[in-house]
């Protein structure tokens, strides 16, 4: 298994407080093995292996419980002794009326709650407001590259592991196939396919699948491109495949519950305030993006704009598209040390591209950081206080 230490630290910073840790992410992520690796920590420090309750409720032979009166029976006769348990539910979107459940156990003193869920809506609803104010949420994702690169073989350049994490995607199992294009391929089409039949098709009622899978293409091949639903109505339209703009919202709501998309709203930088209109959306993965528009890697500037947008999701949750006076910048966040601002640009050895990248964070008048993250492979360097970074070295400082 690969070690997972950030999302681990998350776990052990909620331990035994009186939260409902909710594990949120894409099907196949990791989830499952993170709440393995976070069990194996809390018997190494101590805990014993029949406090801890696990079950994955995708396994046939838990069928059972997924009736939310026996899988809650179930869990409190395993909960009867003195001390802490540790009760870890896998997929608990597949329990109808699980927030019943949730409620029940989150009341008891002696039971850690931990759950898992594949689909944002899992936070919406009744649940929101059964459990408000008593959870956390801990998002995973694929593979950061920090990760892949912890798999990958010892004596392998860098270079080479970039190579296959923008090809080959950074869900973890793909690790293990040893490269090998047609096991991937189908790994990856599998995982596609389920998402877009199980979590979008069906839980939005539509049998029209060819329609999310078209939308699925269409927003795979322009990531990062400013959009409305009503452009990508009209322009899917314009191309054959007629669809209104209403369908396309609610398509693009799906996906991104199904977390295949993360959607970046437009920010002021001067203003201070959020823009409602245009949003920018990034992809979960770029494996899964190449087997469904091309099957090769391509727009190399537009992958690793991607991939950062992602990582700066890990390191500080929301990201924003800024607009100054002097143009866009590519990513605005705002931490507990304040915002920081981003551009992303696949190489600025020429220099009007250079000049032309500067230029954008010309218009914020603050002192906050300001990066410039590129593929040329360089030192770190100033320019009049921005500070230009390789972006495999920045995404290797995890």
């Amino acid at each position: 298994m690969i070690d997972r230490p950030q999302y681990l630290r998350h776990l052990e910073q909620w331990r035994d407080k009186p939260v409902i840790k909710v594990v949120t992410g894409v099907r196949r992520c990791g989830k499952s093995t993170i709440l393995e690796l976070f069990s194996k920590q809390l018997v190494a420090g101590g805990v014993p292996q029949d406090r801890i309750i696990s079950i994955n409720l995708e396994r046939l032979e838990n069928e059972p419980l997924l009736d939310y009166h026996r899988l809650h029976e179930f869990i409190i006769e395993h909960c009867q002794g003195v001390g802490m348990y540790y009760v870890m539910l896998d997929e608990i979107q597949n329990v109808p009326d699980f927030q019943k459940v949730l409620d029940s156990l989150q009341t008891r003193q002696n039971i850690d709650l931990y759950v898992t869920g594949s689909n944002a809506m899992l936070l919406s609803g009744t649940l929101a407001t059964l459990i408000s104010g008593r959870y956390v949420e801990i998002p995973v994702m694929p593979l950061s590259f920090d990760e892949y690169r912890s798999a990958a073989p010892k004596d392998e350049s860098v270079q080479r592991t970039w190579s296959r994490y923008i090809h080959d995607g950074a869900f973890p199992a793909t690790t293990e196939f040893n490269g090998d294009d047609t096991l991937i391929h189908d790994y990856l089409e599998g995982i596609l396919n389920t998402i877009l039949i199980k979590d979008v098709s069906q839980r939005l009622g539509s049998t029209r699948t060819g329609a999310v899978e078209a939308v699925t293409r269409f927003m795979f091949d322009n990531i990062g491109n400013l959009t409305t639903a009503k452009t990508i109505s009209d322009t899917m339209t314009s191309f054959g495949t007629r669809i209104s703009a209403p369908t396309v919202t609610n398509l693009l709501e799906a996906l991104c519950s199904a977390f295949i998309f993360y959607p970046a709203q437009r920010y002021d930088v001067k203003g201070k305030r959020i823009l409602k209109q245009e949003r920018k959306y990034y992809a979960v993965d770029m494996g899964l993006r190449r087997i469904l528009i091309s099957g090769k890697v391509r727009d190399t500037g537009r992958i690793l704009e991607n991939i950062v947008f992602l990582e700066l999701k890990r390191r500080t949750r929301t990201v924003y598209v800024g607009q100054s006076a002097s143009g866009e910048i590519d990513f605005v966040t705002n931490g507990v040390n304040g915002p920081a601002y981003y551009q992303v640009s696949e190489s600025v050895h020429i220099p009007k591209t250079l000049e032309r990248e500067l230029s954008s964070f010309h218009g914020i008048d603050d002192n906050y950081p300001k990066t410039l993250i590129t593929l040329d492979d360089e030192r770190p360097t100033s320019h009049e206080g921005i500070r230009q970074v390789y972006a495999l070295d920045w995404l290797l400082e995890g």
